[in-house]
């Protein structure tokens, strides 16, 4: 954040001095761009398992949020957020840290697994892990298939649209 503030006085005094040399300069325009607008959860999301998995999707929004591992993880363009709570704050993720079982979710989950049982938050809140233990090797399994459709999708080109994962 130090930096942006070096940057934004730097600007703004490289202004001063051109308002103050010329005033034909004067005009000033400073657009710095911090990045999309936040993600906003107002209220505890309802959730959908995604079969086979332990990823689950707040089908309610509009953005692409997913929990997974203990954390919520959400694409925007090629960047990636993660949150501790599905409020936030949400901070920028590296995209080789995100994990692969998010990624290999389909772009047409929502139509997918739209259909699947909406599970009220409190409820999930308290048996998510349960269910995550007793999911755990048929995950292992959707995983190792999703990779492998997706390696197939990478190697023949797709366009990135039908079918491939978030992971672009």
């Amino acid at each position: 954040m130090g930096f942006i503030r070096v940057v934004v006085c730097s600007l703004f005094a490289a202004a001063a001095v051109v308002a103050v040399t010329d005033p034909a300069l004067a005009e000033v325009s400073v657009n710095i761009n911090l990045g999309p607008p936040p993600i906003l959860v107002a209220e505890p999301p309802v959730v959908v398992a995604i079969p086979q998995t332990r990823v689950y999707f707040a089908p309610d929004p509009q953005v692409d949020v997913f929990f997974y591992g203990g954390y919520w993880w959400s694409p925007r363009g090629p960047q990636w957020y993660r949150a501790s709570a599905y409020n936030g704050p949400w901070v920028v993720m590296e995209p080789h840290r995100v994990p692969r079982a998010v990624i290999y979710v389909p772009r047409d989950y929502r139509s997918v697994y739209g259909g699947q049982r909406q599970i009220p938050y409190g409820q999930w809140k308290k048996e998510h892990g349960k269910w995550d233990r007793e999911n755990r090797k048929s995950h292992k399994k959707w995983e190792k298939e999703r990779e492998k459709e997706w390696k197939q999708q990478q190697k023949h080109g797709k366009d990135g649209k039908q079918g491939k994962g978030h992971g672009g």
